[in-house]
């Protein structure tokens, strides 16, 4: 399939940029349109040249991968996001995936699966590096536990499942009526129905369990 679709790489390291640029260039449909060397001016590139997808760092001086990629959802910035990483700890790699990212690419194999990882997300898809998919596998097992110990979850409806996957990422409703462009009331009429749903009561009941439950939602 034709593609022209813009990239930017954002990475503290230029030697590493600079490979990456090599590896990327070589394959036709993908445009490297900028670099940039933290998440600040990442966050500053993109809403001002709307790349297609963005390959971040998470470790970075000043503001790290995953802030930046917090902030991208809170300023409602639709890019794909693939998070190119050293890390192969587990809490690390369930904070990457609960915030939505589009690929986790491991540094040590970003020559051969980076542009891999490009395709499969240039086509809608999720990539992860074939060494962290035990982690993967984890989380679905996770999330098959939750639905065996609260089948209701279930009957949740897209809006809400959504909008308990944001309260688990700790967004206040307001901050949700702006994500979602829908009402405040609209919002905590959400909530409540969630509460309902999931027979949570008392005042803090549905954040504790988005909390508890981050990762398998």
């Amino acid at each position: 399939m034709k593609r022209d679709l813009k990239l930017l790489i954002v990475d503290d390291h230029p030697i590493f940029r600079h490979g990456l640029r090599e590896i990327i260039e070589q394959n036709p449909g993908f445009r490297i349109i900028a670099e940039a060397s933290d998440g600040d001016v990442g966050l500053r590139l993109i809403p001002e040249l709307k790349p297609d997808i963005a390959i971040v760092d998470i470790d970075m001086p000043r503001l790290d991968g995953l802030k930046m990629v917090r902030t991208l959802s809170k300023l409602n910035l639709s890019v794909a996001v693939i998070f190119l990483t050293m890390h192969k700890e587990e809490d690390m790699y369930n904070a990457a995936i609960d915030l939505g990212v589009k690929a986790y690419v491991l540094k040590e194999n970003a020559a051969k699966d980076i542009v891999t990882a490009l395709e499969i997300v240039a086509e809608g898809g999720t990539y992860i590096s074939p060494s962290m998919l035990d982690m993967n596998q984890r989380r679905r097992d996770r999330a098959q536990q939750l639905l065996s110990n609260k089948p209701q979850i279930e009957t949740l409806s897209p809006a809400e499942r959504r909008i308990l996957k944001l309260i688990a990422e700790d967004h206040t409703s307001k901050e949700i009526a702006d994500l979602l462009n829908i009402s405040f009331k609209t919002v905590e009429n959400h909530r409540l129905n969630i509460c309902n749903k999931l027979n949570l009561h008392g005042s803090h009941r549905l954040l504790k369990f988005a909390f508890d439950n981050k990762s398998s939602l």
